[in-house]
């Protein structure tokens, strides 16, 4: 005697796996039918409690079957239409056709200068040392000649690291000097460029986080003339072969005689009165003759050997460069400022 519940099983299986499917509608009203939360299979179901026990499991292979079949009948229908739509789309794609335009990255002006910057120094033989920002005490100060009792140790000038009074974030570039100078003898010519940090106020014109490119140049007989020689071409380099310059006298624990090197910006409109206070000068670096402590220090001997040393802010540079009066900017991330230097070189 025929059960009524497995013959209507019976007949939702003849039904799936007879199903005619020749679009994504019917596939779609396929789905709804037989997978859909609504679907005609789970009333099914409840008719378990009507089964005897002896057919139980039957019923429950049965139900299974069913929708093992519905689902199987669906994924093979919809992967011959995704394998379809995308020959169809491949066999639509032009490969002539020019490629979609996307819109260009850009260097950040930071990025600019700096390249720009080192370009210059390494056509005259500077090699480029990079180093550490988390530095030690002794590179940092110590050995650039700074005593302990000087301004520049004490926390509100520079970030230690938390629970350490000899780590620190460097301030300045030159503890790459004294590390090359250390582990390299004489002749040495490097710039350094970098990142640096001091725990200054953050305003339209100072940060707490910029950028420092620093040279050093340690041989033979290298003297003050050399130095002033090498930035006159560097200044010539980067603002125009008519450029001049200036050296006023200037104090650095690291270098002796220290300068500060200015360059002539002009008095040709209201802005540049404002950037050189009205005097037309700018002062662009920071420069000097190694100290012999720092040389002894270091473990090069001051009686053979002379060097100079110089270091310039690269977000000043890049304000100059680009007319930049917030250096905030240059911290920012703003798509819209970024954007402005597509064409830069």
């Amino acid at each position: 005697m025929s059960n009524p519940i497995f013959d209507r099983t019976d007949q939702l299986l003849a039904e799936i796996k007879s199903a005619s499917i020749s679009t994504l509608e019917e596939l779609e009203a396929f789905r709804i039918k037989y997978l859909g939360s609504k679907n005609v299979i789970k009333p099914l179901f409840a008719e378990m409690r009507n089964v005897p026990n002896e057919d139980k499991k039957e019923f429950g292979q049965r139900m299974n079957a069913l929708k093992v079949a519905a689902e199987e009948m669906f994924n093979s229908h919809k992967q011959s239409f995704d394998q379809a739509a995308s020959k169809a789309s491949f066999d639509q794609l032009d490969l002539t056709a020019p490629p979609a335009s996307r819109n260009k990255g850009s260097r950040h002006p930071v990025s600019l200068v700096m390249n720009r910057i080192i370009h210059i120094f390494e056509k005259i033989g500077f090699a480029v040392e990079e180093e550490r920002e988390i530095e030690d005490d002794w590179h940092n100060f110590t050995a650039m000649n700074t005593p302990e009792d000087h301004p520049a140790r004490d926390m509100q000038d520079t970030f230690y690291l938390k629970n350490s009074v000899t780590n620190l974030l460097r301030t300045h570039t030159s503890s790459v000097q004294a590390r090359v100078m250390t582990k390299t003898k004489p002749p040495i010519r490097i710039i350094a460029p970098g990142r640096v940090y001091r725990n200054e106020t953050i305003s339209a014109r100072s940060h707490c986080q910029f950028h420092q490119v620093e040279g050093l140049y340690v041989d033979k007989n290298v003297s003050f003339a050399d130095m002033k020689q090498t930035l006159l071409y560097f200044a010539r380099e980067m603002y125009g072969a008519d450029t001049r310059i200036r050296l006023r006298p200037s104090y650095f624990p690291f270098t002796e005689p220290s300068a500060e090197m200015d360059v002539y910006w002009g008095l040709e409109s209201e802005a540049d009165y404002r950037i050189t206070k009205g005097t037309g000068w700018l002062e662009i670096l920071g420069c000097g003759m190694v100290d012999p402590n720092v040389l002894k220090n270091c473990g090069i001997d001051p009686e053979e050997y002379t060097g100079f040393a110089f270091g310039m802010g690269i977000e000043r540079q890049a304000m100059l460069q680009y007319k930049i009066e917030d250096i905030r900017l240059l911290f920012e991330n703003d798509v819209r400022f970024l954007r402005q230097f597509n064409s830069a070189y």
